[in-house]
């Protein structure tokens, strides 16, 4: 029988390259494939060639595609050969049909718990698709590269088999795997187990119980707390059955500790039956009662917890992040977490720390940040040993939109893809088929050390929120909905056919959950602990290095190996560190950075710095990671000064991240809030690239502690500074930050020294107490002849908030009627303006620190100046930017008598800088001139 003619049979598609791959296999030794294969291509190339050419004589290639041909059309061939050939299409055909499956058997397969829309038809997945009749069902195939018989099977049993294994309650795509050995793995462990989960009594009676309890505290909430928002789980209580299994099965698989990060859809449930939240203490939140001493606090569905589980194989940390509103933005702060964690315990091995991400299916595929967490999957810096994604596939969007308008995929789960993520699809009415995804998913994180995605199919039994009608756009939906009892009862009922539990014992479980609820609520409030510290004066904590230690780690950052080849351009920078590391010259901004890396390494802390470009810099001001230029092999030639610092120090990691900022920015939160003990930074390759993360900036880093007690002492170099090259990249933003500093929250700086930068990452290291912080850092500066210091003003003092006007006679201060207060850069532009114009009647003083506002100091300076009749504060940026209208309220409070305050700057612009150099020239001129007028 002949295969009939299909263009978009499988045979040309996801079966060729299975051809290719037999056939290359056969022609480089015919023992390594099997009796069947070997005959078939032994009797292909018996067979003249279509067009008349010698066949032993072509190249593979060819040969696979007259093979193809063979199955496409009927030709010629030798009577005594016909029934081979014949029995060799079929054989192909069959594979057709298996590759079919394996493809795309998950979009046939029972799914959906409401079955509220018709399945599509598939037409390829039916043997007659690809010409097999009712007459070949008896016919035996092989079954090789299959597992479902040892050897050979019928047509029947195989077609059987397949839908058994790819068209259940679980689906799973994992085609499109690049590696072969996964692809094989997969259908080893689905195909010889027919995807059919098999657990123990005890174990079914477990996954009954946590639907039980989840089941009832959604009830309890409902019926108690009438009205109150909660965004319901009902429609999809398995998802308590799925991560229960994760930490258990997990334990199993050496996993420590598991970070899990979701939004506000079943939160509370997973708070309570995953997390270890009390329930008490969950309910004093319902009645209005709040025991934690926040400044601010958050609602119930976006704080996290942490517990401790006890499991067969051990305890295994159990945490839920913090995540406000914005959905998938937890995604990277989770990874960061994770990350962090497990270079605690074993920096060479992430496997004991398991990253959780718990998607709903709109924003899985609609929210930017999701891809851009999983471009972090497998990167040197970022990775994470692998993540378990779990879709709570609710089938609708946000509040009525259904898949048609939520996203332009066929599945929620496309975009893992790009990473070549295997996906397992099952339905939420069948606990078991959950958690055998979950073990499946868990042994190949364990085996691969890569991503998997479990896609919980399920559906939302209330609307968006509880007082939401979705009927209203989503009657049949909503319809099947009402007629659904659930999956508690569902699962209840099989297990009692089963034998397995008894109506007695049904109810005796719903009844005792229902006692504790009753009991919890009657508890005395619950005081949870805060992950608060008191402030205290940094300066007071903070010591500067000795001079000879310095010294010493100043000579060991600027060597290199013997016979090391450098770039010139590198090369002269590291023979200028050499002088400054003896004297021979002043120490600039790269310089200090590197020193400040040291000195803290040397005394066994961690540094981690990511960005754009941040192994080099930029500005190519940084170079932390060397390259040899006449390395021969891409691996080798790399040597990092900041390594060897001495024997025993702590880790530096530099890395050039993904071009994200959203992702890379959570992240490094995420890690900074676990791993406490390090400075971390998170750089800019410009400051206004922050605005792609703002909702980082705003939800987390300013607002972090405010809302749930979460310190993080992360630091941001932002790049900031008019220097005419046009609207982008001119300005970070200062005043976002400024406006954002409240309650002590973070620090907002802006230093104009190396030295000044120095001693502020060692206190932000050594003595700050977990505020993030957010520097301005310079561009031009970066080489400016008079922005550099000795290395013993490296080893004197600290930081400070403000500085004095350095290039000016303070024996003629009491004349002085005109200060000029600023930040930043222009400081220099104004000291070479007044020098070149001779003034001497005008003084500039640095704030170096915009927030918290140093009024205490800036008033300590004006008191230098007793006939100050103007205070004029000046800044580059535009009026209605920079930190003019921040300033300007606490400057007023510290005019001296008889003083009146101006602003000298740009007026107000809509643009953050002119877009021609000759138009900033001319602003910044203007700027001078006004800050010196009469």
């Amino acid at each position: 029988m002949l295969i009939e003619k299909r263009q978009n049979s499988f045979l040309f598609g996801a079966n060729a390259p299975y051809v290719e791959e037999q056939y290359e296999r056969y022609l480089a030794e015919p023992a390594s494939v099997t009796d069947e294969w070997r005959g078939y291509f032994d009797a292909l190339r018996e067979t003249p060639a279509l067009d008349g050419s010698d066949r032993d004589d072509e190249p593979h290639a060819p040969v696979v595609s007259g093979f193809v041909e063979l199955a496409r059309q009927p030709h010629p061939v030798p009577a005594q050969r016909d029934g081979a050939l014949a029995l060799a299409r079929k054989q192909v055909a069959v594979q057709s049909l298996v590759a079919a499956f394996r493809t795309v058997g998950t979009r046939r397969a029972r799914l959906d718990p409401l079955q509220w829309a018709p399945q599509r038809a598939l037409p390829e997945l039916t043997p007659a698709y690809y010409g097999l009749t009712a007459a070949d069902m008896a016919t035996r195939f092989s079954t090789a590269d299959t597992y479902f018989f040892d050897e050979d099977a019928t047509l029947a049993e195989i077609v059987a088999a397949l839908e058994h294994t790819y068209t259940g309650t679980l689906g799973a795509e994992f085609m499109h795997l690049s590696d072969a050995n996964e692809r094989r793995w997969w259908q080893m462990r689905l195909e010889s187990s027919r995807a059919a989960p098999s657990f123990s009594n005890d174990e079914k009676r477990r996954f009954l119980e946590r639907l039980t309890a989840a089941e009832g505290l959604e009830k309890y909430l409902h019926t108690r707390f009438v009205g109150q928002k909660r965004f319901s789980l009902e429609g999809g209580e398995s998802l308590i059955v799925l991560l229960d299994e994760l930490v258990r099965y997990g334990a199993a698989k050496d996993v420590r500790s598991v970070v899990m990060g979701m939004a506000h859809r079943g939160r509370l449930n997973v708070l309570v039956n995953i997390a270890g939240k009390p329930l008490h203490a969950l309910f004093d939140e319902f009645d209005g009662k709040h025991a934690d001493p926040l400044p601010e606090g958050d609602v119930k569905y976006h704080k996290g917890f942490s517990t401790i589980a006890q499991t067969a194989h051990g305890p295994v940390e159990v945490a839920l992040a913090f995540n406000p509103s914005h959905l998938e933005i937890v995604n990277p702060v989770v990874q960061g977490m994770a990350r962090a964690k497990a270079d605690a315990l074993d920096p060479n091995d992430a496997g004991s720390v398991l990253p959780v991400e718990i998607h709903g299916d709109a924003a899985m595929s609609g929210q930017g940040v999701v891809m851009e967490t999983l471009s972090l999957s497998y990167t040197r810096g970022h990775g994470t040993g692998g993540t378990v994604h779990v879709v709570v596939n609710n089938q609708i969007g946000f509040t009525t939109s259904d898949p048609r308008d939520t996203r332009s995929s066929f599945y929620a789960t496309d975009v893992v893809k790009m990473i070549e993520a295997p996906v397992l699809h099952v339905n939420g009415d069948d606990p078991e088929a959950v958690a055998m995804a979950v073990h499946l998913a868990l042994d190949y994180r364990t085996e691969f050390r890569r991503s998997v995605v479990i896609d919980l199919v399920c559906f939302r039994k209330h609307g968006h929120q509880e007082q939401d009608t979705p009927a209203i756009t989503q009657p049949l939906m909503y319809r099947a909905i009402a007629a659904h009892p659930g999956v508690r009862t569902l699962y209840a009922q099989a297990l009692i056919r089963q034998g397995v539990a008894t109506p007695e014992q049904v109810a005796a479980s719903a009844d005792a959950q229902r006692a504790s609820f009753d009991g919890a609520h009657g508890g005395d409030a619950l005081s949870l602990p805060l992950a608060t510290e008191a402030h205290t004066s940094e300066i007071d904590r903070y010591e500067a290095p000795a001079p000879e230690q310095l010294s010493a780690w100043a000579r060991r950052i600027s060597s290199v190996p013997e016979g090391y080849e450098l770039h010139p351009l590198v090369g002269k920078m590291m023979a200028a560190r050499r002088d400054m590391a003896s004297g021979k010259k002043r120490i600039d901004w790269g310089m200090a950075e590197h020193l400040a890396f040291a000195s803290l390494l040397g005394a066994g802390i961690d540094v981690r710095l990511s960005g754009q470009d941040s192994a080099r810099g930029t500005f190519n001001h940084r170079h932390a990671v060397l390259h040899n230029q006449t390395r021969t092999q891409r691996a080798d030639g790399v040597f990092i000064p900041l390594d060897h610092v001495r024997d025993v120090q702590g880790r530096f990691t530099v890395t050039n991240s993904i071009l994200s900022e959203a992702a890379v920015l959570a992240f490094e939160y995420g890690y900074s809030t676990v791993n406490r003990h390090a400075l971390v930074i998170w750089e800019a390759q410009f400051g206004d690239f922050a605005n792609g993360a703002q909702v980082v900036i705003d939800q987390f880093i300013a607002a972090g502690a405010a809302k749930w007690g979460q310190r993080s002492g992360l630091t941001l170099f932002l790049p900031h500074g008019q220097e005419g090259a046009g609207p982008e990249h001119a300005s970070a933003r200062l005043e976002r930050y400024l406006q954002l500093g409240a309650q002590d929250n973070m620090r907002v700086v802006q230093p104009t020294t190396p030295a000044q930068l120095f001693h502020l990452l060692r206190m932000q290291a050594l003595a700050f107490d977990g505020r993030p912080l957010v520097v301005m850092t310079p561009k031009s500066l970066l080489r400016h002849a008079e922005a550099v210091n000795t290395l013993d003003e490296l080893t004197q003092g600290a930081f400070r908030a403000v500085l004095p006007d350095a290039h000016a006679d303070a024996s003629h201060d009491e004349t002085v009627e005109r200060v000029i207060v600023t930040s930043g850069k222009f400081y220099y532009e104004l000291i070479d303006y007044r020098r070149k114009h001779g003034i001497d009647d005008a003084r500039v003083i640095r704030v170096e620190q915009l927030y918290p506002f140093p009024a205490a100091h800036i008033a300590v300076e004006l008191a230098r100046y007793p006939n100050a009749k103007r205070v004029i504060w000046c800044q580059e940026e535009a009026r209605n930017q920079g930190a003019w209208r921040f300033a300007e309220p606490h400057l007023r409070e510290l005019l001296p008598a008889g003083a009146s305050l101006s602003y000298a700057g740009p007026a107000e612009s809509a643009s953050t800088a002119p877009g021609h150099h000759a138009e900033h020239v001319t602003r910044q001129t203007d700027v001078l001139i006004r800050a010196f007028a009469k």
